[in-house]
């Protein structure tokens, strides 16, 4: 489950690094920020796995899911005006 977890967060990363950079084409760029929304909905589920298997305390995670939430808020803003 942590492996899961640390390969999803840094894909987001990831897959926003690759948005960013072929920001010049639109179809590319919103489909790297679907796969980029699709990561951090992975991690948000991860936490909530964690919690649930008390690996992590639900204040925690509340926090870090709600820093998720806002991520992913920012990429869909990002997908609606690209």
């Amino acid at each position: 489950m942590t492996d899961r977890l640390r390969r999803s967060s840094r894909f987001v990363c990831a897959y926003l690094a690759e948005a960013w950079r072929k920001r010049r084409y639109e179809a590319a760029l919103v489909c790297e920020l679907s796969d980029c929304d699709a990561q951090a909905a992975e991690a948000r589920t991860g936490i909530r796995f964690a919690v649930q298997c008390a690996y992590l305390s639900r204040d925690k995670a509340v926090e870090i899911y709600n820093e998720y939430d806002a991520i992913i808020g920012m990429i869909v803003q990002m997908s609606i005006r690209p």
